[in-house]
C-alpha cells in the first residue's frame, strides 16, 4: 500500500510539472517563432481559387448551398450569377453577396458564409512523402511535416522556407512548434549541411 501511494504521489508531481511547462510555453506567446525573434504573421484569411464555401441566405433555401471559387476568382450563385470571392475575407464576401441580392432581388437579405474546404498546402524537400495535402485550421510546419511522413535523415530541422501563394519568393523562418502554415503555402525543408 505505501508503494501505491508513492507511485500516485509521483504521478501527481509529474502531472503538475508538465502542466507548469505547458503554461510556460503558452505564456511565451502563441505564434512567436522563438529562435532569433522572427515571427510568421498570418493575416485574416482571404478566399482563393479552389476554396469551397457554404453560403446561407436566411429564408431562401433555393439560394443556400455549397460553392467553389472558380479559376477566375468568382463564385457562381443562383439568381445573382458570378460574384467576386478571391482576395476577399469571408466577411467581405458576405457583404458582396448581400449587396448583390439587395440590388433588385431581396429587400433585406441576411447572408452568412463559411469556408468548408481551404486550398491545399504543398511540402517538398527533405520529407519522406513530399506533395500536396489538405489544409486544416491552425496547421503548423511540424504538423505539415508529420502529414508528409516526417523528416528524412538529411533534413535541417531548425529552419524552414515558406512561399505564400500570393508571393514571388520564399521566406526563411525558424522551425518551431508555433511556425504557422496558411492555405496555399509551399513549404520547403532543406538538407542540413552537417
Amino acid at each position: 500500500m505505501p508503494l501505491m501511494r508513492g507511485i500516485a504521489a509521483l504521478v501527481l508531481m509529474m502531472a503538475a510539472l508538465l502542466a507548469g511547462c505547458a503554461q510556460g510555453v503558452m505564456a511565451s506567446g502563441a505564434g512567436a517563432a522563438g529562435q532569433g525573434g522572427e515571427t510568421r504573421v498570418i493575416e485574416e484569411y482571404r478566399l482563393g481559387v479552389a476554396d469551397k464555401v457554404r453560403v446561407s441566405v436566411f429564408g431562401e433555401t433555393a439560394l443556400t448551398g455549397e460553392f467553389t471559387v472558380g479559376g477566375n476568382g468568382k463564385v457562381s450563385l443562383p439568381l445573382i450569377g458570378e460574384t467576386q470571392a478571391s482576395g476577399l475575407t469571408i466577411a467581405e464576401f458576405q457583404t458582396e453577396v448581400a449587396d448583390a441580392l439587395r440590388n433588385g432581388f431581396i429587400r433585406e437579405p441576411r447572408v452568412s458564409a463559411e469556408v468548408l474546404t481551404y486550398r491545399p498546402f504543398y511540402i517538398l524537400g527533405e520529407v519522406n512523402t513530399p506533395g500536396e495535402y489538405p489544409y486544416t485550421n491552425s496547421l503548423t510546419v511540424l504538423n505539415a511535416v508529420a502529414t508528409a511522413g516526417g523528416f528524412t535523415y538529411r533534413a535541417d530541422n531548425r529552419r524552414v522556407f515558406i512561399k505564400r501563394a500570393d508571393a514571388d519568393g520564399e521566406e526563411e523562418f525558424p522551425l518551431t512548434t508555433t511556425t504557422r502554415v496558411a492555405p496555399g503555402d509551399t513549404i520547403r525543408i532543406r538538407e542540413r549541411l552537417f
